[in-house]
């Protein structure tokens, strides 16, 4: 297996914006085959590359209804209605948040390829699209919430078992038993 440690809340990783990918190579086919498996064995229904502390521009989704990668991802918002719902992230473990996202998107990027990939997405699978594109930018989504809510949120974490042991990144459930953790806190 090649699951990875998730970097938690406070890495630096998380809040830097990822390099385009420019070589498609073996090792990008081996980024999203350990970002799959890392993502499947948390239960999430998305991953990043930032995540595993791979500064590159590559996602991974599975919502159940669809699944794959995008590289070097790009979004535009499709209609003007939007959705509210719970979202979590796996790398701030325990934290739901009713969250504001477009309802549809058009998505483009590459595949491991390098070809071109487009579609439109709405619901779920236009929230994990704009969820981890956001991790590519270096943008969590705790940013996203009002700011009432992001003051809470930023007391629940300081306040975690999690944040107060310090380290930034957590084994995943394969390697502990840190139990299972959804990115929406849908569950699958």
């Amino acid at each position: 297996m090649t699951i990875q440690p998730v970097r938690l809340f406070g890495d630096p990783i998380l809040r830097a914006r990822a390099a385009e990918v420019t070589v498609f190579d073996r090792e990008l086919r081996q980024l999203v085959t350990d970002l799959t498996e890392t993502m499947h064995d948390d239960g999430g229904v998305g991953m990043a590359a930032p995540q595993i502390g791979v500064g590159l521009r590559v996602f991974v989704y599975d919502t159940g209804d669809a699944a794959g990668h995008l590289i070097n991802p790009q979004w535009e918002v499709v209609g003007d209605e939007e959705q509210v719902g719970p979202e979590g992230c796996l790398s701030i473990p325990g934290l739901r948040y009713d969250t504001r996202r477009a309802l549809r998107v058009r998505v483009s990027g590459v595949d491991l390829d390098g070809t071109a990939v487009t579609f439109e997405a709405e619901g779920l699978l236009a929230r994990c699209v704009q969820h981890e594109t956001d991790h590519l930018d270096g943008v969590l989504f705790i940013d996203r919430l009002d700011p009432a809510q992001r003051k809470e949120a930023m007391r629940v974490i300081r306040e975690s078992d999690w944040f107060a042991a310090g380290p930034t990144m957590r084994p995943t459930r394969a390697l502990s038993d840190a139990g299972r953790s959804d990115l929406f806190g849908l569950g699958r």
